[in-house]
C-alpha cells in the first residue's frame, strides 16, 4: 500500500535523486485557490469544463469523459467541489518535470512500439506527443501526502502521480524483504519485461510521465508494453461508486454463491479491449445459460454420463484414428497455439473465444461420431471416440486456468489428475489410458432469475 512506511521512504528518495542531478524546474506561478475554504484545492477537489470535450464535471487533472490529462490551470470556468465556489488564482511555487525535454526520445521510443502496443494506447501517445509536452508539476500544496523532502518545501507533498507508480517499485521491496529475494532484477535487469495493465484515463502516465521519471533516474528498465482497456458500463451507465452504480464483490458473492467464474467469463469475453463496452445482467444470464451450461457444461455432462454407464468410469483404451478423429486432434492442437499466441498478444478475449471452441469442437464430435450406436456394434470404435472426447475436455481443463481456475479444478479433479506446467511441449494425451475419473454433478447450473445487483435506475 503506498501507506507503507518503506513507500514513503522510497517515494522521498526518488524525488530527491531527480532532484540533485536537477531533473526539475521549480518554479513559481499562479494555482487555483478556495477562498471559503482557505486551501489550495487538490486536482479531483477541482471541478470544470474540459477545454477539449467540453464536459462539465471535468476534474483538475482529468477528464473522465473522454480521457484527456489536463492541467488545473486548463479548466474552463473552474469551481470547488469543496465548497462550491468560484476559484481565485493564487501564487504558490512547485517543482515541475519538464515533459518537453523528453520528447525526442519518448517519441522513437513510443514509435519502437506501433506494431505491439495497441492502438487506443499508442494513439493517445501519438496525440500528446503532437500537441506538444510540457512540464507537469510533481508538487502540490496539501496537509496529507508525502512531504516534499526539501527545507524549501514546508507545505508541500509529492503529486499523487508522482509518488503513486514508485509504489509498484517500493511493492516489490517489501514482496522481496518478506520472501528474502533481491528486488532489483524485477525492474534493472534488462531481460525483464515490465508490463502496465490499465485503463485509458491512465495511459499517459504509464506510457509518458512514468517512463520519463524512470529515464531521468537511470538504471531502471522501462516499460515492455502498456496493455489499457477502454472503459466498460454497467446497464447502459458509466459505474460509478459514489452513486453505487457498481457491481461490489461482496454483494455478488452474496447473491451467486460459487459463481465465480461466471463473472469471470462474463467481464472476460465482454471486456472493453478496443472499446467500451456495457454490462448488463440479462447478457450474464443468457452466457451462462448458454456457454457456460449449454456448452461446456453440457459437453462434460453427457461424456461422463457415457463413461459412467458404459467404461466403468475409467480412460479407454484408443484403436484406430479414423480421418474424423485426426482432424479433431489438429484442431485442438492448433488452438493450443492460438489461445497462447492470443495472451502473449494480450487478446484475453480472443483467447477466451478460442478456448470455449474446445467445447464446441467436443459437443460436434460427440454428436457426429454417434458412441451411443457404436457402444452396440463396435466397442472399439467407441473407446477411441471416448478417449478423444476425455482428452479435448482435459485440454480445456489444461488451458482455461487463467480463465476459469475453479471450473477447471474441478475438472482436474474429476479427471483424477493435477495438470502440470503450461509449456511448448504439447501433446495431445493428458488423461492416460485406465485412469480412474469422477464425473458426477454439472459442472455449471442455469440461472433462472437474474438480480441487477448495484444498479440505480
Amino acid at each position: 500500500r503506498t501507506s507503507n512506511p518503506l513507500h514513503h521512504k522510497e517515494a522521498a528518495a526518488f524525488f530527491s535523486h531527480l532532484h540533485k542531478a536537477n531533473k526539475f524546474h521549480k518554479a513559481t506561478e499562479e494555482q487555483f485557490y478556495d477562498n471559503v475554504e482557505k486551501l489550495f484545492l487538490a486536482d479531483r477537489y477541482l471541478e470544470g469544463e474540459c477545454p477539449y470535450c467540453h464536459f462539465t464535471k471535468a476534474y483538475g487533472d482529468q477528464c473522465e469523459a473522454c480521457g484527456s490529462t489536463l492541467n488545473p490551470t486548463e479548466l474552463i470556468a473552474p469551481r470547488s467541489r469543496l465548497s462550491g465556489a468560484p476559484l481565485v488564482r493564487k501564487e504558490t511555487t512547485h517543482w515541475y518535470l519538464p515533459l518537453e525535454d523528453h520528447a525526442s526520445w519518448l517519441g522513437e521510443w513510443i514509435g519502437a512500439h506501433k506494431k505491439n502496443w495497441k492502438a487506443n494506447v499508442y494513439g493517445q501517445c501519438q496525440s500528446w506527443l503532437k500537441k506538444g509536452l510540457r512540464r507537469r508539476s510533481m508538487t502540490r500544496d496539501l496537509d496529507w501526502g508525502i512531504p516534499v523532502p526539501l527545507t524549501d518545501a514546508k507545505g508541500k507533498v509529492l503529486y499523487v502521480w508522482f509518488e503513486a507508480p514508485i509504489g509498484y517499485i517500493s511493492a516489490t521491496k517489501v514482496w522481496a524483504k518478506a520472501q528474502q529475494k533481491d528486488w532489483r532484477p524485477f525492474w534493472q535487469d534488462p531481460k525483464t519485461q515490465l508490463i502496465h495493465f490499465i485503463g485509458k484515463d491512465n495511459i499517459a502516465f504509464h506510457a509518458i510521465i512514468f517512463p520519463a521519471m524512470l529515464k531521468d533516474h537511470g538504471g531502471y528498465i522501462l516499460p515492455r508494453n502498456v496493455v489499457a482497456n477502454e472503459f466498460m458500463n454497467l446497464e447502459g451507465q458509466k459505474i460509478s461508486t459514489s452513486r453505487n452504480h457498481a457491481v461490489w464483490l461482496k454483494d455478488y458473492l452474496a447473491h451467486y454463491p460459487g459463481k465465480e467464474d461466471v463473472l469471470r467469463y462474463v467481464l472476460c469475453l465482454r471486456a472493453p479491449e478496443t472499446k467500451d463496452s456495457d454490462f448488463r445482467w440479462a447478457d450474464f444470464q443468457t452466457l451462462n445459460n448458454q456457454d457456460l451450461v449449454g456448452t461446456i457444461g453440457n459437453f462434460a455432462h453427457r461424456l461422463g454420463t457415457f463413461v459412467n454407464q458404459y467404461f466403468q468410469g475409467k480412460t479407454p483404451q484408443p484403436n484406430e484414428f479414423l480421418p474424423i478423429d485426426k482432424a479433431v486432434i489438429q484442431e485442438v492442437g492448433a488452438l493450443t497455439t492460438q489461445i497462447g499466441d492470443a495472451i502473449e498478444n494480450y487478446k484475453f478475449k480472443k483467447a477466451l473465444e478460442h478456448l470455449i471452441q474446445f467445447a464446441r469442437i467436443g459437443n460436434k464430435y460427440f454428436s457426429d461420431t454417434a458412441p451411443w450406436e457404436k457402444i452396440k456394434e463396435n466397442m472399439l470404435r467407441a473407446n477411441t471416440i471416448i478417449y478423444i472426447c476425455l482428452q479435448v475436455l482435459a485440454h480445456f481443463g489444461f488451458y482455461g486456468r487463467p480463465f476459469l481456475p475453479f471450473t477447471c479444478e474441478k475438472i482436474s479433479s474429476l479427471l483424477g489428475t493435477s495438470f502440470g506446467r503450461w509449456d511448448d511441449d504439447y501433446q495431445f494425451e493428458k488423461i492416460p489410458v485406465g485412469r480412474k475419473l469422477s464425473f458426477g454433478a454439472m459442472l455449471f447450473e442455469k440461472i433462472l432469475t437474474v438480480k441487477k445487483i448495484g444498479v440505480v435506475e
